[in-house]
């Protein structure tokens, strides 16, 4: 099987996800509580399939859950994928804060190695000439 045809891992399909506006946004909307489509949609200037096929990319990145109750679909945001992305960014976070503390200690280095430039003031004699 060539790399080509791998299926996505689920990092892969959750980073995917999230590279959309649209999804970022419906995921946002999610995360004040459960929607319908229709309400996810309303902000939105495109169509009801055009947002649902947004959903069907969350859903099967495992961004959100949807649940039947009679009529009415609401749609559920799922955290585990986002949890997954948070700590593989995390030994990146961590990299990049210490590669800052140590630009911050170079730099603090730097400024208390610099020593005041000293003004040279002339020296005036006794009847005020300067020479």
């Amino acid at each position: 099987m060539s790399l080509n045809t791998l299926p996505p891992d689920r990092l892969s399909l959750t980073l995917n996800a999230l590279a959309d506006p649209t999804r970022r946004a419906i995921l946002a909307r999610l995360s004040l509580g459960e929607s319908t489509v229709n309400e996810l949609a309303e902000p939105f200037e495109m169509s009801l399939p055009a947002v649902s096929k947004h959903l069907k990319v969350l859903e099967r990145a495992g961004l959100i859950s949807r649940s039947r109750t009679a009529q009415w679909r609401p749609c559920k945001l799922e955290p585990e994928p986002l949890k997954e992305v948070d700590m593989w960014l995390r030994d990146y976070r961590k990299m990049w804060e210490q590669r800052l503390d140590r630009l911050e200690a170079y730099l603090k280095e730097l400024q208390a190695k610099e020593t005041p430039v000293q003004s040279a003031k002339p020296k005036d004699d006794r009847d005020g000439d300067i020479k």
